[in-house]
């Protein structure tokens, strides 16, 4: 074999050594997220969201730091309506609904679902409040809470999404307080899927930051 033969088979033998260990590696994947929820890096208190539209439950598109520039926000994060901890979690946030409208915020809870499965979830549950669908989760990895989904998973979130979810990703379950200039000034993000903020907490949570919207 030439010379040229010999770099050449190096060099193939690199990229795909470079290519397994990519694959392999413990915290990240091709995908650019986590494997794993624990290793999330979401943003922090203190920080502003970044400039994002998604889509309301009609399809139509929705400007969500012009929403929160009008608002103090609880945007909350949620896996989907097919999801049974996160249905609970919904069925308190509605619960507090009113209280938090008569403070002054307003409730803004995103998914991976398709804006047709979001109609489906506040038909079923009775929700009051703004559904989003993040079915590609461009939102969730601007917020640093994405991470790829469990193999078991793949079939339904490619259907809850309406196909768009094609690196089968999920979100961890996160709630963030905002005033009205997008920044965060509360956040509770538990990788532990049955661990939500009780609706209670919340309620405490956001009563105590008022003087800060």
């Amino acid at each position: 074999m030439g010379g040229s033969g010999v770099k050449t088979l190096a060099a193939g033998r690199i990229g795909a050594s470079q290519d397994l260990m990519l694959m392999n590696d413990t915290t990240k994947m091709v995908t650019g997220v986590p494997l794993k929820p624990e290793d999330i890096s979401p943003l922090l208190v203190g920080e502003n969201i970044p400039v994002l539209k998604l889509l309301k439950s009609s399809g139509e598109s929705f400007d969500l730091n012009k929403s929160v520039a009008g608002k103090p926000t609880i945007l909350v994060f949620y896996r989907g309506g097919w999801c049974p901890y996160c249905s609970k979690q919904l069925s308190g946030l509605q619960e507090v609904d009113q209280d938090l409208t008569k403070m002054g915020y307003q409730i803004i809870a995103i998914s991976t679902d398709s804006p047709e499965n979001l109609t489906k979830t506040m038909v079923k549950q009775k929700l009051s409040y703004t559904l989003l669908s993040d079915a590609e989760l461009n939102a969730a990895r601007k917020f640093g809470i994405a991470f790829k989904g469990p193999r078991s998973y793949d079939s339904f979130l490619r259907e809850s999404s309406g196909g768009k979810n094609v690196n089968k990703l999920l979100p961890v379950p996160s709630v963030f307080i905002l005033n009205n200039k997008g920044t965060i000034l509360f956040e509770y993000i538990n990788p532990d899927i049955t661990e939500r903020l009780s609706a209670s907490l919340l309620k405490a949570a956001a009563a105590a930051l008022r003087k800060q919207i």
